[in-house]
């Protein structure tokens, strides 16, 4: 009974172990994981119209699909690869094939065409979001072994969120139509102050992981 017992304390402390291993590992190495998801985040809805123009039309919808729930992916406010321009106003998608007169809801399953190239999964504005915050996300990777970086104040953060608010609120009632470059400029904001608020808490709160596991550890080897 007694050596069963402390197989079984044996057992468990391996198990502690490995998890705190796991643990230290991933709070060391947060903002690399972060930024590999980030740009794999970006890399599907890209790589969508380029399967689409190979012939591998079911990962493409299948990847459409995926991010139907994350954006509204309107072929108007969305950028097209291999067709005759990057963006597109409704106009000019119903003279290329696009039918006339659709929905809302029935342009966002206008994938494209031969003419029009075929559209990323995602918007203009997400691109921009997206990859505003994978080139934040890596600058601050960079910087942070140099300077220390304090997080934004939230009042200020607000500053950057605004031009996007506003943008889509008079787009969405109607009072006027937003293009390519202020969706890119809004996002972008966006995602860089999403990155300056929250990075450095975060950095900050896995280096209290991280420090707090090392004592453990020496406590453990005492």
């Amino acid at each position: 009974m007694l050596s069963t017992d402390s197989g079984r304390a044996a057992w468990a402390a391996r198990w502690m172990e490995a998890i705190d291993r796991l643990v230290y590992r991933l709070a060391s190495h947060w903002l690399a994981l972060f930024n590999v998801l980030v740009a794999l985040f970006i890399a599907l809805p890209v790589a969508a119209p380029v399967l689409m123009a190979h012939g591998a039309e079911t990962p493409a919808r299948w990847i459409y699909l995926a991010y139907m729930p994350a954006c509204h992916q309107l072929p108007e406010r969305s950028y097209f690869l291999f067709g005759e321009k990057r963006v597109y106003t409704i106009q000019e998608l119903e003279a290329r094939g696009m039918a006339e007169g659709l929905s809302l809801f029935q342009r966002r399953r206008f994938l494209g065409n031969e003419v029009v190239g075929y559209k990323m999964a995602f918007c203009e504005r997400d691109l921009a979001i997206y990859g505003a915050i994978l080139i934040a996300g890596l600058a601050y990777g960079l910087s942070r072994r140099f300077i220390r970086i304090s997080p934004l104040p939230l009042k200020i953060y607000v500053l950057f969120l605004v031009p996007l608010g506003v943008d889509g609120l008079v787009q969405l009632v109607g009072l006027h139509e937003s293009n390519w470059w202020i969706r890119t400029l809004t996002g972008g904001l966006f995602g860089v102050g999403s990155v300056w608020l929250a990075y450095p808490r975060i950095d900050a709160a896995m280096r209290d992981v991280t420090r707090e596991m090392r004592e453990r550890r020496h406590e453990r080897t005492r």
